[in-house]
């Protein structure tokens, strides 16, 4: 067996085996390799435990997933009309004051022609400066001003809005900002159109199982989404213009859609 002679201070020698010398060099590497496979915690944070059993079990499970569609389609019960009042003059005091008698002459027409089955609001005011086309290198110059007021009406009689419409107009409203049918009540619609939905994600579901040639187990996930969706905006030309020519101006709503999507998570065997 070989030894070696290690020089120390102050002269004196110590004399040691190459085997001890190896096994202390293994030890110190255990112990770097025992430290370096500690998890660190965080002060005040729990120790990581390795996955469980029930974990490792859901990330091997096979599933396969399908979005199915549906839409109710139903008769509006509710309208929104939004007209506007537009009035122009050469001070800010005059107009405000015109738009504010138009308005008030249009809230009485219509409430008046109502009869208590909806309801008149005003909103939505604003007074603006009109200005001048300025020729090159000079500043606009005030010409007047513009002032506008909106109101919305709200009912459940849908066969008297062409009515409310001729009416507003001849009060003094020159403008009609939008038109929108609801239901007053959508959770019916909503339910129908979710239902087609899951029939649709099922059927699906089943068809893509028998392609791939496995069975469908049991439900491991399932979302639902459901919202009315807005009818167009009428536009005010065609309204205005039935209402110029003396003949009542037409109002024939559409059907309100209620789409759906239905979101449905299988494991499959």
């Amino acid at each position: 067996m070989k030894t070696l002679h290690i020089a120390e201070p102050g002269g004196r020698a110590r004399f040691g085996c190459e085997s001890r010398r190896a096994a202390g060099l293994l030890i110190l590497v255990a112990s770097v390799l025992v430290l370096l496979m500690t998890p660190v915690c965080a002060p005040g944070a729990e120790p990581m435990n390795p996955p469980s059993l029930e974990v490792s079990q859901a990330q091997g499970l096979r599933m396969i997933e399908v979005s199915g569609t549906g839409a109710a389609h139903v008769t509006p019960d509710v309208a929104s009309l939004n007209l506007a009042i537009e009035t122009h003059a050469p001070t800010a005091q005059q107009s405000a004051g015109e738009n504010a008698a138009l308005a008030q002459k249009v809230v009485d027409a219509l409430t008046r022609k109502l009869q208590g089955k909806g309801k008149v609001w005003t909103g939505g005011y604003s007074l603006y400066p009109e200005y001048n086309e300025p020729r090159p290198n000079e500043k606009p110059v005030v010409t007047g001003y513009r002032a506008e007021n909106s109101i919305t009406v709200e009912t459940g009689e849908i066969g008297r809005l062409g009515g409310l419409i001729d009416t507003a107009i001849s009060a003094g409203a020159n403008r009609i900002n939008f038109l929108n049918f609801t239901l007053r009540d959508e959770s019916q619609a909503r339910s129908q159109a979710i239902a087609l939905a899951a029939k649709d994600a099922q059927a699906q579901a089943a068809s893509l199982a028998k392609s791939l040639g496995v069975r469908l187990g049991p439900v491991v996930k399932a979302t639902t989404e459901a919202q009315t969706r807005p009818m167009p905006m009428m536009r005010m030309g065609a309204m205005a213009m039935g209402s110029s020519m003396g003949a009542p101006t037409p109002v024939q709503p559409n059907e309100v859609t209620v789409p759906a999507t239905v979101s449905i998570t299988y494991q499959i065997e």
